[in-house]
């Protein structure tokens, strides 16, 4: 019988019938969803027969919404998510000069999704720039809620701008061009701290050695230079038994995990010329979007990248397409269902069906490393089988 997730004392019970909403996404949405969701039941069934199975529940955000109800984000879609825990979406249409800046951003900060979950790997056969992709194995814990996509800005040449700029100059004696537009990049403690909680507790339950906060504080002292103290302080406050900052250690941890810091442009070198020496990040919201964007460049591209948002306290999860609607390949069946797939894997992980997961994982290296891939690979891969989106789910499910 169908039942909803729900946050127990040891975290989230599962019933053997959760319902999980979704969102099926604008543009190449509807292609993606309908091989991705193929892809997910055959793999809880192959892993469980019939004990287990997802009862699925549509709800509407974005160009669909809108075109069924006038609005973007209906109510009931954010009432849904919130009474449901977990659930997962395709991508969606960002309403231009109107409404909601980004509707990812806008359900991000309504459900309070403070991490942003983006691991990045390479699967055998995927094409790659890199000599050697098989290197870049790395979770990034970017926060979710703050920073510049807090959206706390004014416009220039506007009234509020104005008074702003005089505050400024009056209180602070800040010289700002008068036809500045305003932005404020909030960074708190209590956000940071429990972005980088989680991303220490990751590499604690997954046995990771070395978490890396990345920062540009060596010129913005009190919001990522902070970030980075902040990071220190609760190695020591919360984890000092298990963990140990590069500030207390010089470089050596011993056997518990170190915590190490690096300005964000070297680390966007480093991810290059050095990806295996990095394990788990933990960095503020616009750093983590540079970092992840570049990371799945190395090992396939963003058709291909996973995401999750979560709340580890409420339990509240979406995973996501990390890609965007690419309207021009709409209805043509073409496109790399990756990014929905891998996400599905990171989301059953989240349920603690971590057999249904492998069984995804199986097919899709399986499928890779006999070449038969969509076109954004194929036209990188001498020999390869080009397939559609719906026959790329086909060959998963058969080599699972």
């Amino acid at each position: 019988m169908p039942e909803i997730i729900t946050m127990g004392p040891n975290g989230l019970k599962v019933p053997d019938e959760p319902i999980i909403p979704f969102i099926e996404g604008d543009g190449t949405g509807p292609d993606i969803w309908a091989a991705s969701v193929r892809v997910f039941d055959a793999a809880v069934e192959k892993a469980y027969d019939r004990d287990r199975r997802i009862s699925w529940k549509q709800v509407l955000a974005g160009q669909q919404a809108f075109d069924r109800t006038g609005e973007w984000l209906p109510d009931e879609t954010i009432e849904i998510f919130k009474s449901h825990l977990i659930g997962i979406k395709g991508p969606l249409t960002t309403p231009v000069g109107e409404g909601f800046r980004s509707l990812n951003v806008a359900l991000r900060q309504i459900l309070d999704l403070y991490v942003c979950l983006r691991p990045v790997r390479w699967f055998q056969g995927v094409p790659s720039p890199l000599k050697d992709p098989s290197a870049v194995d790395m979770v990034i814990f970017r926060e979710n809620t703050e920073d510049v996509y807090a959206g706390k800005e004014l416009e220039a040449g506007t009234e509020d701008v104005k008074r702003a700029l005089d505050f400024f100059r009056e209180q602070y004696g800040w010289d700002i061009r008068s036809d500045s537009g305003i932005g404020i990049k909030p960074v708190s403690a209590t956000g940071s701290k429990r972005l980088i909680r989680a991303a220490i507790q990751h590499a604690v339950d997954e046995r990771r050695k070395k978490v890396t906060l990345v920062h540009k504080g060596n010129i913005m002292k009190f919001t990522e230079g902070a970030f980075r103290r902040w990071g220190y302080e609760l190695v020591r406050e919360e984890f000092s038994d298990v963990a140990v900052s590069w500030e207390d250690c010089g470089g050596d941890p011993g056997d518990k995990i170190l915590v190490e810091d690096v300005i964000a442009d070297a680390m966007l070198q480093q991810i290059l010329l050095r990806p295996a020496n990095y394990e788990v990040i933990a960095t503020t919201n616009l750093n983590g979007d540079y970092l992840s964007d570049a990371l799945a460049a190395e090992v396939g591209g963003i058709g291909i990248a996973p995401g999750g948002n979560v709340n580890y306290v409420t339990g509240h999860s979406i995973f996501e397409a990390t890609h965007g609607t690419a309207p021009k390949y709409a209805d043509q069946d073409k496109v790399n269902p990756g990014s929905v797939i891998l996400s599905g894997d990171m989301m059953l992980r989240r349920l603690g069906w971590n057999e249904a997961a492998d069984l995804i994982i199986k097919g899709l290296e399986a499928a890779v490393a006999e070449k038969i891939v969509t076109y954004d690979f194929a036209r990188l891969l001498d020999g390869a089988t080009q397939v559609k989106t719906s026959q790329f789910a086909d060959a998963m499910i058969e080599r699972m």
